[in-house]
């Protein structure tokens, strides 16, 4: 018999039965109707009313229209939606008309239309039920609803007297006529409602956002684009600000410690600092001591509170070139948590045991007041362990005492990062610098110094302490989960690996190694970078959960995230875990928050995909922006993808992706090579190959939507092919100057 929950009344379903009914229920599910079910009478009719209450207060359920219920995080069985797309093949997609479900991204539901005589537009609302089909949702229109608009970024331009609204996604070919312009001028970056159905529809300005070339703008697009909330309410702001004056209370002192924050120079916050020193423990001779502080952010954030519910919807914080849209209030995420040189700051803190090696010998968790010795940069940090000029911001007596121990514990953990070999892919990282006005200055690779690998480092061993620590206590685990490929991307490196006459065995076990002796394989040959990318296209997409499936890319069997709370609501997941499992005082996990570890999970995963999405698309709105000045010129390129209908390339050390399509290629057949990804020439035998570099001339770069495209220099397809060669058979052939119907498939269909 299924167990009640204290001060649940005896002879009602528990929690788990009810929330099993509603979401396996074909018809609506009211109370009357889990009554029913469950052979309610009387008194038990009125425990249920409180039942249910209590459990919409727990964020169990929610009610939907008619009073039926549905668990929270997911659609109602029937419900309003709105139309918000129709795309070009007709197909119709709609979203909840309302959606309050915390941290969980509002779904997009195809529609099924019963008949085109009634067909449906944008802005439409209809009465729907709803079915779950594999990954996505269908919706079954039961009637049609008052009419409301849909809203879309783009950009206003007058085209023979005509107004238009061009979007600013690249996917979007479409330009819609414009029927209310506002006050907006061509040139404009507005928001408008969109209405209708292909051919005829419309747009009718109601924002207008100002210049979309002003960098500030960037950003802005991809916070409108997907939704990201900006902006605090009054209620957590005063929160913030309330909590933020509490008393830090009984805590271990390690005030006195020298503990550092290294950090970016430009860095918005500071969550996370280090500390280490000989360890002088006879059991432990050769080893170290070390501590890795970071924001008690769960001291001031309690679960259930305004505070947590807002960084619950937001997920994370996202970082922008010009920027930060923070996951918790300023007075928080930039001020009372940050770990501020010479402030008392309240800190969760992992006290490590490192032996020579740089495995970890044990491991404990404090609540602490610290007091930051030094705020120092990657930069500084570096320069002053290579004995150069830090141009005073790191004195001698600081890289002697503080940063020389640090880098002495690093260089032990360095072994034991080495032994167990993590996956070794030395990918780039675009650094764009502004101006004070927000001007771009410079777009280049990141540089990579030991210092960033020394952080780094540091922060795993945190990483893993925490989630050991909290599977010895039994206790749940917000694990980081990075799975094994799967077989089919396996074969797909395979075939691409083939094509370079490198062997790669299927039938082996797959480790990080095992790529790593790939890349050790090619060495410095020029085609590298492109390897590199193949396998990082290989390995699956990261996400968080509580079962443990291990880390596969960093090779470790048990891993989360401790040490961001200020900017990832994972982290502090995880801290509250920790304050709960050790009875480490106020803001623990809740019983609730650790039943639904795992929607928890599924919900940041998605908003971590979204913060993603947002910064990717911003930048290459910024280097399409710094690329648009040099129009017209003839740049380094290297190609990064290649399909059926042209390729892409990136510029050296700037990066964005521009097409090159093969229509602009001259007049010669191109096959395309779906294994060796490439397009060969069928008469000259010319080939545009994954990784391949060569000159090209830049066309077109359109900030506002990220966009480049690229065209031979003499507009011929004479690009030289380099030394190398692929070898395989073309599967696809390519007219030059041809419409895509001249693309002829040679092989077995896919």
């Amino acid at each position: 018999m299924a167990k009640t929950k204290p001060n649940q009344q005896p002879g009602l379903p528990t929690r788990e039965q009810i929330l099993d009914f509603i979401e396996t229920s074909d018809q609506p599910a009211g109370k009357r109707e889990i009554a029913r079910a469950f052979g309610l009478k009387g008194q038990d009719k009125i425990g249920l009313k409180k039942l249910l209450r209590d459990m919409g207060d727990e964020g169990l359920i929610d009610s939907a229209p008619g009073r039926a219920f549905h668990k929270m995080g997911g659609l109602p069985k029937v419900t309003v939606l709105r139309i918000v797309d129709v795309d070009d093949s007709g197909t119709v997609w709609a979203q909840p008309e309302r959606w309050d479900a915390e941290g969980v991204p509002e779904p997009r539901l195809r529609v099924r239309e019963r008949s085109k005589r009634a067909a449906l537009g944008v802005g439409d609302r209809i009465l729907a039920r709803t079915e779950e089909a594999g990954k996505g949702w269908i919706a079954h229109p039961m009637k049609k609803l008052k009419s409301s608009e849909e809203q879309m970024l783009g950009v206003l331009h007058e085209e023979n007297g005509a107004l238009f609204l061009k979007g600013v996604e690249k996917k979007e070919r479409r330009e819609f006529r414009v029927s209310d312009v506002g006050d907006a001028q061509p040139g404009d970056l507005v928001l408008a409602e969109k209405a209708g159905r292909p051919p005829r529809m419309t747009a009718r300005i109601v924002q207008r956002l100002g210049d979309p070339f002003a960098p500030r703008s960037f950003s802005l697009i991809a916070i409108h684009k997907l939704g990201i909330p900006d902006t605090f309410s009054d209620e957590v702001l005063g929160e913030a600000d309330r909590v933020a004056k509490q008393k830090l209370g009984e805590r271990e002192d390690l005030r006195d410690v020298p503990i550092v924050a290294i950090d970016p120079a430009d860095a918005r916050d500071h969550d996370d600092a280090v500390w280490a020193a000989p360890d002088d423990d006879p059991d432990n001779k050769g080893g170290w001591k070390a501590i890795v502080a970071i924001a008690d952010v769960s001291f001031y954030v309690r679960p259930g509170s305004a505070l947590d519910r807002e960084a619950r919807r937001r997920g994370n914080s996202v970082y922008f070139p010009d920027r930060v849209v923070p996951m918790l209030p300023e007075t928080l995420s930039a001020d009372i948590c940050s770990l501020k040189e010479g402030e008392d700051r309240a800190a969760m803190v992992c006290h490590l045991r490192i032996a020579r090696d740089g495995t970890l010998k044990s491991w404990h968790f404090t609540r602490a007041v610290v007091r930051i010795a030094a705020n120092i940069a990657y930069e500084d940090a570096q320069a002053a362990i290579d004995g150069e000029d830090t141009n005073g911001n790191v004195s001698a007596e600081m890289a002697n005492t503080v940063l020389k121990p640090l880098w002495g514990c690093w260089e032990a953990l360095s072994k034991a990062r080495s032994k167990r070999e993590p996956l070794d892919l030395d990918l780039p990282e675009r650094r764009i610098e502004l101006d004070e006005l927000g001007r771009i200055l410079s777009v280049a690779p990141r540089e990579r110094l030991d210092a960033h690998k020394l952080i780094e480092d540091y922060m795993i061993a945190a990483n893993v302490a925490a989630a050991k620590a909290l599977e010895r206590k039994k206790a749940p685990v917000m694990y980081r989960i990075h799975e094994t490929p799967g077989r089919e991307k396996l074969v797909a490196l395979k075939d691409y690996l083939d094509t370079f006459d490198i062997s790669f065995t299927l039938g082996q076990v797959i480790k990080p190694a095992t790529f790593n002796r790939v890349l050790d394989r090619v060495g410095d040959a020029d085609f590298r970078p492109q390897v590199m990318e193949q396998i990082l296209r290989t390995q699956t997409q990261a996400y968080y959960g509580p079962a443990n499936h291990g880390h596969f890319g960093l090779s470790l069997g048990s891993y989360a995230h401790f040490t961001s709370p200020i900017r990832r609501y994972a982290d502090l997941v995880v801290h509250r875990s920790l304050v709960e499992a050790y009875g480490l005082g106020p803001g623990g996990l809740t019983s609730e928050d650790a039943a639904n570890m795992e929607r928890i999970g599924e919900s940041i995963s998605q908003l971590e995909r979204r913060a993603m999405e947002a910064e990717r698309d911003t930048t290459d709105r910024y280097v399409a922006a710094y690329l648009s000045e040099k129009v017209g010129q003839v740049m380094e390129t290297r190609i990064t993808g290649v399909l059926n209908f042209g390729f892409f390339a990136t510029v050296d050390g700037i990066g964005g992706d521009g097409l090159v399509p093969a229509r602009d290629l001259g007049t010669e057949y191109f096959r395309y090579d779906e294994a060796a990804q490439k397009l060969v020439g069928e008469d000259s035998g010319e080939e545009f190959y994954l990784g391949q570099r060569l000159p090209l001339k830049l066309v077109e770069a359109n900030p506002v939507s990220g966009a480049l495209r690229f065209e031979l220099p003499d507009g011929k397809g004479s690009a030289s092919s380099g030394s190398f060669r692929h070898k395989g058979k073309p599967k696809r052939v390519i007219k030059r100057r041809g419409r895509p119907k001249n693309i002829r498939h040679q092989g077995k269909k896919r």
